[in-house]
């Protein structure tokens, strides 16, 4: 796990992301862009999640 991750900035990038696709003037390759960086984003957050679980 990166330390310099940060989950709720994650999750504010993903609803920015969010935003961006779902804008009827967003070109599809930037859409390409926005979804690879959400797939990683999310495997980010999916790792930390696993991480604080495993701390309980």
């Amino acid at each position: 796990m990166d330390p310099n991750f940060d989950y709720c900035e994650a999750l504010k990038r993903l609803e920015e992301i969010a935003l961006k696709v779902e804008d009827p003037s967003t070109g599809i390759g930037e859409i390409d862009k926005y979804i690879a960086e959400s797939g990683k984003l999310i495997a980010q957050c999916r790792e930390y999640l696993r991480s604080v679980k495993e701390t309980l």
